[in-house]
């Protein structure tokens, strides 16, 4: 399906002053109208046990789709990152190295976690990080407000 029809409506929502972000993983390229796209790849760190293994493992890093996507739309990059396994921050170089030219203030990372004690800890193991890098934290506030559940 593409989205261009809905051109009309999303530029009444930017008539009323609204802004229009989509969520992505950056798997798939969908030509939308938005204002924002908001790419989360999923890090090897995402991958689950069991059935669904093989195939998130074989699809969640797309950079064709991403080179498309930070090509065609105003993008941020929010990664979800364990700092003290070691090979997130890994991972995420060799993956910027291989989209090219991402203007670093377009990197995000949140700190994994399911709880308020893990998600701060970690959030202070990514300063540093993001200091030296010129990367962006943020906060996973839906863990934080809500705990470990679906549906927030």
């Amino acid at each position: 399906m593409i989205f261009d029809d809905l051109e009309p409506l999303a530029q009444g929502l930017r008539d009323a002053g609204k802004t229009i972000t989509i969520e992505t993983a950056g798997t798939v390229f969908r030509s939308v109208a938005c204002d924002l796209m908001s790419i989360s790849p999923k890090l090897a760190n995402s991958t689950p046990d069991g059935d669904w293994h093989d195939r998130h493992e074989s699809t969640r890093s797309q950079p064709g789709v991403l080179r498309q996507l930070i090509s065609r739309y105003d993008y941020q990059l929010k990664f979800v990152v364990d700092p003290e396994v070691g090979t997130d921050v890994l991972e995420i170089e060799a993956l910027l190295a291989e989209l090219g030219a991402v203007d670093p203030h377009r990197v995000l990372l949140m700190p994994e976690g399911i709880s308020s004690e893990d998600l701060w800890r970690r959030a202070k193991l990514l300063v540093p990080i993001c200091i030296e890098r010129n990367w962006r934290l943020t906060s996973r506030m839906h863990v934080d407000l809500f705990g470990n559940r679906r549906g927030t």
